[in-house]
This record gives C-alpha cells, structure tokens and sequence, in this order.
C-alpha cells in the first residue's frame, strides 16, 4: 500500500451532493476524478459542470480531474477507469453517486409519470455496480479501498416512489453483497445515506411551495457526506463496518465530523426507520 497521493473518483458530480463531496474530498488533499454528463453551463437548469466542480476541487486543496462521463455508457465509464489505471496503477476511494432524476417531485401515482422515471434505476443502481466493477481490480491494487454508494432513507420510507425506493434499497443489498466478496482484499462497501440537502435542486424545489408551507428546518451540506467518506476511509474501523447501511449523521457523530458551519446534522432513524443502529463500542 502506498503512502503518498490518495486518489478517489466521484460521479455525478457537476452539482448536488456529488459536488459537495468531491469538493470536501479535495479539502482532505485529495486527487479527485469528477465526472459527469453537464460540460457547459446551460447543461442543466440547475447549473454546474464537471469542469467548474474539478476547479473548486484544486481550489479547495486537493486536485480536480473533470471527466464527461454519461453513466448509461458503458465504454465511457470503462475509458474513464482505463486512464485512472494509467494514470496512478491503483484507486483509493468510489463513491457512486450518479442519477437520472426524473419526475421525481411531481404528484401523482408511479403510472401517471413518464416512464423515464424509472431510468433511475439504469443511472443510479445499475451504473454503481458498473462503476464498481471498474474500479474493483485498482482498489485490490491499492491494498486498502472504500466503495461508497450515496444512500437515503427512501430505502426503507416512501420517498418519491417506487423507481427511488428501489433504487436506494438495491444500493444498499449491492453495498453488502460486494462488500462479502471484496474483504478479503481490504476493500471497504458501504452506502451512507444522506439527510435533507441543500442542493441547487432542492432550493429551486422549495421556491415552487408557497411559504407557508416551505420547511424552515436547516439542510445537510452536501460537503458533509464527502467529510465523512474521507474520515471513514482514514479510520481503522473502516473494515468493521463494511457491507453496512450507515446513517451519515450517526456515522458522521462517531467519527467527529461536523458540518461546514460547525454544527452536527440530525439523524432522521426515529422519523422515516434506518438500518441497524452503529454500536457506540466500535469507538470505545
């Protein structure tokens, strides 16, 4: 195992939790792959880019690489892994975080959306295992590794439907499953689910609620979720806590990392349910 560059690969990381994550991966020094299908700003009315992404990367201390990635593209996300192998012969970190939202807010039952919806389960669940399978052979490589699938507690409530809820709960079985087969290389898989974002998406989300009904409550940093990936990869309970469904804000709490303004964010357990509550000894 080396001890200099530490090297991760984000998807999905032009704009919202991606974003955030790559950008706090770059805080912790990090070489960061950022990839992506948004290469010009008026890609998305969100905003955002991999290259704008890979710029505050570098900025914020690490180095960004933007790579347009389309997930559904199979040769693309091959090419992508290809030169990271060329490049460095080995990865530390993958967090799958690429999705195609569509629909995802508006009313209605399952049948009455468009049936794009359920693209999310080609990019979002079927992309993570491809992403995965790429990076599995650099992160035996590197000798010690962590597979990080971005979570949410759709897996176990209702939260915008079917595709969503299938999407997450598969995630989470995968994040299991592959953890099974990778610990004896000493390579981590876990899903880390996030709580409510403050995200390009959902600020524009929350502008369309009239105001007497638009929630006050303070939103996750999106950076806070990166935080704890780069914690989790330093800690030597890394190993323990593999092939598990993690809270990030219970994992977050173990682990000692605070959100960019310093405050902890909320677990939502008691609320909308959760896996398997972290077992405080792991830390004695």
């Amino acid at each position: 195992m080396r001890n200099i560059e530490r090297v991760a690969v984000v998807t999905g990381a032009s704009r919202g939790a991606g974003k955030g994550i790559a950008l706090a991966l770059g805080e912790a020094g990090m070489t960061v792959y950022v990839t992506g299908r948004s290469v010009d700003e008026g890609d998305s009315p969100y905003g955002g880019t991999v290259g704008e992404t890979a710029k505050q990367v570098s900025a914020a201390g690490g180095k960004g690489i933007a790579v347009a990635v389309d997930h559904a593209d199979d040769d693309a996300v091959a090419a992508l892994f290809a030169q990271i192998g060329q490049a460095h012969g080995c990865l530390d970190i993958l967090v799958n975080n690429a999705a195609r939202l569509v629909a995802t807010t508006m009313p209605g039952g399952f049948w009455e959306k468009p049936l794009e919806t359920v693209d999310l389960v080609t990019v979002g669940l079927r992309s993570h295992y491809v992403a995965a399978w790429h990076a599995a052979p650099l992160l035996i490589a590197n000798g010690r590794g962590l597979i990080v699938n971005t979570g949410h507690y759709g897996a176990v409530c209702y939260h915008h439907g079917p595709a969503y809820g299938a999407q997450k709960a598969g995630a989470d079985k995968m994040a299991a499953d592959m953890a099974k087969e990778l610990r004896p290389h000493n390579v981590a898989v876990v899903s880390i689910w996030m709580g409510g974002l403050d995200t390009e998406r959902s600020r524009a989300y929350l502008e369309t609620l009239p105001p007497d009904v638009r929630p006050t409550a303070k939103r996750e940093s999106p950076r806070f979720t990166g935080r704890v990936v780069a914690a989790l990869y330093a800690s030597d309970q890394r190993m323990q806590l593999s092939g598990r469904a993690l809270i990030g804000a219970e994992l977050g709490a173990c682990l000692g990392v605070v959100d960019v303004d310093g405050s902890r964010p909320a677990s939502f357990r008691y609320a909308l349910g959760g896996p398997p509550e972290l077992h405080r000894s792991l830390w004695a």
